[in-house]
């Protein structure tokens, strides 16, 4: 049996043998639900999370804009957090999913507060 779930597995797998993050280069993990959308940065040697952010985050839920937006102010925020604890440079982890729509606007709103990759 395959489906869509077990497709994207595959794919995050097959994504995650090739990167990992480092304490000078943490991963930047994104989690895409049907309502919501998660974002990590992570340190795979010692495999601790460094920062989190979501969507479900008060400031964020509180603005009324949509899922996409709301995605871009989720990249902006985690962005913030790493620049406060002294980090710059990520390793992104789209997690399975294609580069398009909500993970791409995570993606472009941590690069406009300063995050590189």
């Amino acid at each position: 049996m395959n489906n869509k779930g077990t497709a994207r597995q595959k794919i995050k797998f097959r994504i995650r043998k090739k990167i990992s993050g480092v304490a000078g280069k943490p991963r930047l993990s994104v989690f895409r639900s049907n309502t919501d959308i998660y974002v990590q940065l992570i340190n795979d040697e010692v495999g601790e999370t460094i920062a989190a952010v979501s969507s479900r985050d008060k400031d964020i839920k509180a603005q009324k804009v949509t899922k996409s937006e709301k995605s871009k102010l989720v990249g902006n925020a985690i962005a913030r957090k790493a620049v406060e604890l002294g980090v710059t440079k990520v390793v992104f982890d789209r997690g399975g999913y294609i580069y398009h729509g909500r993970v791409k606007a995570v993606a472009e709103g941590a690069r406009e507060a300063g995050l590189q990759f």
